[in-house]
């Protein structure tokens, strides 16, 4: 489903995915299946979506953004992709930013470009990610700065990286 009034270039959009109004999606994109991309997005076309990945409103997925399978990103994330940013300068490469599968970002946060958030790691709201990201680690803070660890499933867990509640099962 594609809202009517979205602009969709990209011809590289799975089945089921959902788009809302008012995205612009250029024509080199790749989006996977069963996503759900709120209003207000924009994705740039050296982009790659995965399947089932969440982008809540007002986000720009800029070139050299890979967004791995089970995503979410939170409203108004800001991801940033060039690291000495001139006006009128027009950039040959732009730095390679990673979220890897089942990871969160909440609400606000920014993403620095070249970094990597690492499988179901979790980024807390407003929070400013200038380093890499481990799997499963919890960070928060500006800048964040890791605070602990998360079960798949999204619990805050110990070093086992297994909550009591679904035992990991996720």
């Amino acid at each position: 489903m594609i809202h009517s009034l979205a602009d969709v270039q990209s011809p590289f959009v799975g089945e089921n995915t959902q788009i809302g109004q008012f995205c612009v999606v250029l024509k080199d994109a790749k989006i996977g299946s069963n996503c759900i991309i709120n209003a207000g997005v924009l994705v740039e076309n050296d982009v790659i979506i995965g399947d089932s990945v969440t982008i809540k409103s007002g986000v720009q997925i800029w070139d050299g953004i890979i967004l791995e399978d089970d995503v979410f990103v939170g409203p108004n994330v800001t991801f940033t992709n060039d690291f000495l940013p001139r006006s009128k300068q027009i950039q040959k490469e732009f730095s390679q930013t990673t979220i890897k599968k089942g990871a969160s970002i909440g609400a606000n946060c920014t993403i620095v470009g070249g970094v990597e958030i690492g499988e179901y790691a979790m980024v807390g709201a407003g929070s400013v990610v200038t380093k890499t990201i481990g799997n499963q680690e919890l960070w928060y803070g500006n800048p964040a700065k890791h605070k602990g660890y998360v079960c798949k499933c999204g619990q805050k867990s110990d070093r086992t990286l297994i909550c009591d509640g679904c035992k990991g099962k996720m």
